[in-house]
């Protein structure tokens, strides 16, 4: 295929998957017209809940018939996923087509994947001056290809906690590096900071935006939500409250992202949204291995009448909030889990309290994974564990009753080839 030959030349551009710097893109950019100063975009920062929160934004976007523009990383199961315009995935051919200028402009010089395929969004997002932008950083921020904006529309801050600690200096890998990594160099427009797991954290972003001149907006100082029964849940900010429907997603946690989306969209003056678009935003929200259930295909077939669902999570804040959603539910649950080997997974795994049992595997097609038995060996703790080479193994080995749930989990890598095996 074409396309992935071109892929595999730009991931041959420079000796490491990640090099924070932002001098190769900026040099690149610059070839191309410096693109990135064409555009209205809302940059997205955070640990958790970014790619939740994009499409949050976006289904409200287009319920009001705003046009966008949408670039995520890592993608699911196609690298097509991470360039949407107009509100249209790229076809093989358009990103082909794309990718080929753009490294011909590029003229072989050193530079990392992650900052090529940014230069080439920005590049066909300069396309479309109207649309809005909805952009997620990568790894950090203040050294990530995405910034290199001279303004935007707004800043939202989802939730952050520990992960990518061996990408920092072994002193640095604290909450307070990964806050300032991740929000001192956040542009003056509007800045949205989202629920935090904790006071510390709150406070910890606020000193280091302190400085910083942009309208500010805090979960619960100038936004909430409360839950309702019935069906609905109540948002509320200083231009009123809004009786919304429960959400098409699963998870509490989700509600949070929602909520920082619509706090964003109803004070960024340059976006005009009504209550009803809102409402009907809420229920089309589409969200790929975020507790995703799956409820047809192969891997399907294999449960039956038991739920199947697929969850990206990788690090502990992760595991916390999927832990609080598995609590929810009166059934049992059985975990299948793959992870990369650079993960802290005795962590990851020790907010899961009630499992039934505990099924490790291999992630398939990423070299960069812990193995499925040496996952094992490391959470030996766990009474009924066990290790299958693949998932399909896996998923067949269960001893599902009526009622049970199997929760695959520990990677958007291995979330990816689950969906693209179902």
């Amino acid at each position: 295929m074409k396309l992935q030959k071109v892929v595999n030349r730009l991931q041959k551009l420079h000796p490491k998957e990640i090099d924070l710097s932002l001098n190769r893109i900026i040099n690149l950019c610059k070839k191309l017209g410096n693109p990135q100063n064409k555009i209205k975009a809302i940059s997205v920062v955070g640990t958790n809940g970014k790619y939740s929160t994009i499409q949050v934004l976006y289904a409200i976007l287009k319920e009001a018939g705003i046009n966008c523009n949408i670039y995520t990383s890592p993608h699911i199961k196609k690298i097509n996923e991470r360039f949407i315009f107009n509100n249209q995935e790229l076809s093989n051919q358009e990103l082909l087509k794309l990718l080929e200028e753009v490294e011909k402009v590029n003229d072989n010089q050193s530079i990392t994947f992650f900052e090529i395929l940014t230069a080439a969004y920005f590049y066909r997002a300069s396309k479309y001056p109207e649309n809005i932008n909805l952009i997620e950083t990568g790894l950090f921020h203040r050294f990530d290809a995405t910034n290199i904006l001279k303004e935007n529309i707004a800043s939202i801050i989802t939730s952050i906690g520990l992960d990518h600690l061996d990408w920092l200096p072994e002193k640095e890998q604290t909450l307070e590096k990964i806050i300032y990594e991740k929000t001192s160099s956040l542009l003056k427009s509007n800045i949205i900071v989202s629920k935090q797991s904790s006071n510390k954290i709150v406070d910890l972003i606020k000193n280091t935006i302190s400085k910083n001149q942009s309208h500010k907006l805090f979960f619960n100082e100038d936004y909430s939500y409360s839950f309702k029964e019935n069906s609905f849940f109540y948002y509320e900010d200083k231009f009123g409250g809004i009786k919304l429907p429960n959400p098409n997603i699963n998870g509490q946690f989700q509600l949070e992202n929602i909520t920082t989306a619509i706090a964003t969209l109803r004070s960024v003056k340059e976006i005009k949204v009504i209550d009803e678009q809102i409402k009907l935003g809420v229920t089309k929200i589409q969200s790929i291995a975020r507790l995703q259930e799956i409820k047809k295909g192969k891997l399907k077939d294999l449960v039956k009448n038991n739920r199947l669902i697929i969850d990206g999570s990788h690090n502990p804040l992760g595991a916390k909030v999927l832990n609080e959603y598995l609590d929810s539910l009166d059934c049992e649950k059985h975990i299948i889990l793959g992870m990369m080997a650079n993960k802290n997974h005795k962590e990851y795994m020790s907010f899961f309290k009630n499992i039934s049992s505990l099924t490790t595997i291999n992630i398939p097609n990423q070299p960069n994974s812990i193995k499925g038995k040496e996952l094992k060996d490391k959470l030996n703790n766990f009474k009924n564990i066990y290790y299958k080479e693949s998932i399909i193994d896996a998923i067949k080995s269960v001893p599902l009753k009526k009622n049970d749930l199997i929760l695959i989990t520990g990677s958007l890598y291995l979330a990816g080839e689950v969906l693209n095996l179902n």
